[in-house]
């Protein structure tokens, strides 16, 4: 590989590295070639790329972007290094696992990762970059988070509205009361008329009739008694 190739490999690494915020560094020296086939189309399938590298050219490409940014993963570039670029950070770990689960082998061994900012050092380190939330996983919980006070507020006011009638009911049921008050207050009024009507009913007029009493003065029959004298 002559400088003018060299170059395009560091340039190429280097527009991965600025695209990725996470990649693994592996080694994948005592995989066949078939191995390596199917270890590419696993990651193809998966949205995360594979690249097989010279260490001094990826530490070149590295030190050209950001020399301590990235100086926790040198000690990693050494024998056979295979990049896997990835958005999400824990599908290479998932592919790793995978992988060796299937081949019932230890390879590819992780040697270091370099996630959002944090590495990863060793092999020992991939059970708990399988455990690692994605950027999906994350904003989903922060959702949640900011969904549940709301939901319980709705839940509270759905329930406060179950329990409405039964108050109301129970501030209802004085005012059923005031109608019979009401109902018995007409009962007074009726039977006061009925006093009235007993004070109205006037006997005093039977005595004002009495003057048919002219049948005293109608008594002057007396002038028979004085036709009598006369006559005498």
């Amino acid at each position: 590989m002559n400088k003018t190739e060299k170059n395009e490999v560091i340039e190429v690494l280097k527009d991965k590295f600025s695209q990725y915020s996470n990649f693994y560094i592996t080694n994948t020296e005592s995989l066949t070639v078939a191995q390596v086939t199917k270890l590419r189309r696993v990651c193809f399938d998966k949205q995360v790329e594979l690249k097989v590298a010279k260490n001094t050219l990826i530490r070149k490409a590295l030190e050209s972007l950001d020399a301590e940014k990235y100086a926790g993963v040198y000690d990693a570039l050494n024998q056979v290094t295979a990049l896997m670029f990835s958005d999400n950070a824990k599908d290479p770990a998932m592919i790793l696992t995978s992988f060796r689960s299937e081949s019932k082998a230890e390879k590819p061994v992780l040697k270091a990762a370099f996630i959002n900012g944090d590495v990863y050092v060793g092999d020992n380190q991939l059970a708990s970059l399988v455990k690692i939330k994605s950027k999906e996983e994350l904003i989903g919980e922060v959702i949640g988070l900011l969904q549940s006070p709301a939901q319980r507020v709705i839940a509270a006011l759905l329930n406060g509205k179950g329990d409405a009638p039964a108050t109301e009911e129970v501030v209802a049921a004085p005012e059923a009361t005031a109608p019979a008050v009401e109902a018995a207050a007409p009962a007074v009024e009726a039977a006061a008329p009925a006093t009235e009507t007993v004070a109205e009913t006037p006997a005093a007029p039977a005595v004002e009739e009495a003057p048919a009493t002219p049948a005293a003065e109608a008594t002057p029959e007396a002038p028979a008694a004085e036709d009598a004298a006369e006559k005498a």
